[in-house]
């Protein structure tokens, strides 16, 4: 089983994104997901400097992968847009259904369908399949029982990439709540975001945990961790995706290496993992539950 590393999903600094990825290039993930998937305003690292770091990375064994934008709401979100899904040297990860038309358009047979397309049934997955998919994320919301039924009907072979690790997107919106919380303007949001490592924090009125704010996008506080569930995951997928966090990432990734190789349990890499996650785990929506809960894994 594989393991990849999703898109970045916050703003670092240039020069934090490059060490990053130099640090992810010796790392035992098989995969790399690149660009700027959540807001077009962040602009440290243009399409150029992804595909460079997608070359470095590529030179160092990995398979690269160039993401779309999530949320298209402008013109100048096309212009981008049309140039990655143009080139050609690097798979692209789709992530609204204007990139599927330009990739199906442009009669690529090797990209993806990202987790933001929503596929939650098998005529959904066909549809893609026929317009040239070859791999697919799952929705994070979806259960591993729901996961065994759409693989079961699903129309032909098709790569799965399950989320198993990482803050839960959980939607997205034209509003930016980054800046709303400085009470700021989205078009002069004065790029707040820019170094805050793991988002923002939301608590109840009582003070609990509630969400992340990551400009236009909402996560969940509590960490998606599926790491004592990888027994249930063995004939769910063929690769599994770790979100980047603002700290230990690469130590998260070679906990779930160790595990899938049998040098540690799954329940063993698990408690190790605790200390390096930014906030409590969870893994409610896998057991079909409310995501926010932590149930006991065998």
């Amino acid at each position: 089983m594989k393991l990849s590393l999703g898109p970045l999903l916050y703003y670092w600094p240039r020069q934090s994104v490059l060490d990053f990825y130099a640090d992810i290039a010796d790392s035992s993930v098989d995969i790399v997901h690149l660009g700027e998937t959540v807001c077009s305003r962040r602009h440290e690292l243009r399409l150029d400097d992804w595909l460079e770091v997608a070359a470095m990375l590529a030179d160092a064994g990995k398979e690269a992968v160039l993401c779309t934008q999530s949320l298209i709401e402008s013109e100048s979100d096309l212009k981008p847009l049309r140039r990655l899904c143009a080139q050609t040297r690097f798979r692209v990860e789709a992530n609204d259904m204007g990139a599927v038309r330009l990739l199906a358009e442009a009669g690529r047979r090797d990209w993806i369908a990202g987790p933001t397309l929503n596929i939650f049934n098998p005529h959904t997955l066909d549809l893609m399949v026929d317009a040239g998919a070859t791999r697919w994320v799952v929705a994070p919301e979806m259960s591993g029982s729901q996961l065994t039924g759409l693989r079961n009907a699903r129309p032909s072979a098709i790569e799965t990439e399950v989320f198993v690790y990482g803050r839960l997107p959980l939607a997205h919106s034209a509003r930016c709540f980054t800046a709303r919380h400085y009470n700021l303007q989205k078009d002069t949001c004065e790029f707040r975001c820019l170094g805050i490592s793991d988002g923002l924090r939301l608590s109840t009125r009582d003070g609990e945990p509630f969400l992340t704010l990551n400009g236009v996008q909402t996560q969940s506080a509590r960490v998606h961790n599926l790491l004592a569930d990888l027994p249930s995951l063995a004939n769910s997928a063929e690769i599994l995706r770790i979100s980047p966090q603002g700290s230990h990432t690469r130590e998260i990734v070679e906990l779930f290496r160790a595990a899938l190789d049998a040098r540690q349990t799954p329940k063993t890499a698990f408690d190790a993992s605790l200390t390096l996650m930014p906030d409590a785990p969870c893994n409610g929506f896998w057991h079909g539950k409310p995501g926010v809960d932590q149930l006991v894994s065998a």
